[in-house]
Order: C-alpha cells, then sequence, then structure tokens
C-alpha cells in the first residue's frame, strides 16, 4: 500500500509542517479504514524515515519491520562537517524559492525528471513530472520539512525502538537533484556528507539487533528509490522472508 500523506502529492490540503504524532495517527486511521490488518512492513524515504520510525514505536505490536532508505535521523548534523551544517542553517526557503520559477529551471527538472522515470507509463510519468516542477509542490516539499529540528526532538522522546527487522538503504553518490540543490557547496563537503550520513548508519544499524546498512552505489539521496528499485524490493522480500 503507497499513499500521500496529508497535504502533500493528491491528498487534501491541510496546515504544514505537521508533528509525527498527526502523521502517525493519521496512517493508522487510514490504514483501519481500508482495511489493511497489521502487523505492517513499513517502507521510508528521507523525512519518511521519522514517520515510520515513530508509528514503530508508538504501536511496536503492530509492525514486523522497517526498509527506510536514506532515512533522516535526529542526530544527523552531529555526524556532519560545522561548514556543512552552518550552511543549511542560513538557508531561508521563502528566498531560495520564487512564486514562478524561471523557465530554464523548470527545462532542467523535467528533463532530469523525464531522464529518471523514463521507463514509467506516459499516463503516469507525465502528471507526476508536471507536478513535480510545479512551485506548489516543491513549496509543499518545503513546508512539510520545514520543522525537521521539532520532528527530532519528538523522536527523540518517543521511547525505545521495537526490536524488529531494520535494513537501512544508503546512497553513495552525488546525483544530477542533489548538485542542482548545493550549487555553491564545493564537492569535499559533499563528500564529507556522506561520509558522515554513513557513520551515523552503520552506528544505528549495530545499536539494534537486527539492523543492516546496504549501500546503493552511485545512488543519489532523492532519486534512490528510481535508480535503485531492484534494491528496494530485495529489501522487502528479504524481510518478509
Amino acid at each position: 500500500m503507497v499513499y500521500d500523506r496529508a497535504g502533500t502529492g493528491w491528498s487534501d490540503p491541510v496546515s504544514l509542517p505537521r508533528t509525527l504524532a498527526e502523521v502517525t495517527e493519521e496512517l493508522r486511521a487510514l490504514l483501519g479504514a481500508a482495511d489493511v490488518p497489521a502487523p505492517y512492513l513499513l517502507v521510508g524515504h528521507s523525512l519518511g524515515g521519522f514517520y515510520a520510525r515513530y508509528y514503530a514505536t508508538r504501536f511496536p505490536a503492530e509492525v514486523t519491520g522497517m526498509v527506510l532508505m536514506e532515512p533522516a535521523h535526529e542526530d544527523y548534523n552531529t555526524y556532519m562537517p560545522r561548514e556543512l551544517v552552518e550552511e543549511w542553517q542560513a538557508f531561508d526557503p521563502d528566498e531560495a524559492l520564487p512564486d514562478e520559477l524561471p523557465a530554464e529551471v523548470v527545462r532542467f527538472y523535467r528533463d532530469l525528471l523525464g531522464q529518471m522515470l523514463a521507463g514509467w507509463p506516459e499516463e503516469v510519468r507525465e502528471p507526476l513530472i508536471e507536478r513535480h516542477v510545479s512551485p506548489e509542490w516543491l513549496q509543499t516539499g518545503f513546508r512539510e520539512a520545514g520543522n525537521q529540528d521539532e520532528l527530532g526532538e519528538e523522536m527523540h522522546w518517543a521511547g525505545p525502538p521495537p526490536d524488529v527487522p531494520l535494513i537501512i538503504l544508503a546512497a553513495n553518490g552525488i546525483d544530477a537533484f542533489k548538485r542542482a540543490v548545493s550549487q555553491g557547496t564545493p564537492d569535499s563537503l559533499l563528500e564529507a556528507e556522506i561520509e558522515g550520513k554513513l557513520r551515523l548508519y552503520r552506528a544505528w544499524a549495530d545499536s539494534i539487533r537486527h539492523g543492516a546498512v546496504r549501500v546503493a552505489d552511485g545512488a543519489g539521496h532523492a532519486s534512490i528509490h528510481w535508480t535503485h528499485p531492484g534494491a528496494v524490493a530485495e529489501a522487502i522480500r528479504d524481510l518478509l522472508g
């Protein structure tokens, strides 16, 4: 089962950002309304890693395992170079994203998404690309992730995680999406971010009885599920097995 969280994708609009408690409560209600019985194997990407972990911590009897792709983590910045953290903290999404994107920027992202989704059916691919390059969807992404520090704090105080198998899929590449949003950041810092991220993920997996990190060679943070779908499917199959 795949869904768009409230306020994102094609779901009904809501005020963003939201708490982990709000998102997981709605997911639980959705699963109940759809008559999808527990236990669940939760699969989350990036910010979705917070939501999957919080759900598993909050409702441990309902979760049998997790596959997390490039997941957010409350200790992420502590593994990063100081210069990079300062750069992120200085970022202002209101200044970075104008109401109307320049045509060349829209073309760049449309072409990039077209390459990533080349194998998808046209009736799915084209509406998805158009929505991804719209200011509305870009603003939604910024708004939903606008309280990452608060989400990390909420996760920190959520309590001990359930003892369920966890596979973390980590990207070790710098893809075109990353370069586009990191203009002006030297490769040395981008590579240091990857190194710090892998150290965090491995320490995290080592702290769990059935935790593992799998590196998707050449994948980027934003595109790992598009460029390495086989690795995602294999991780899911392994946990289901």
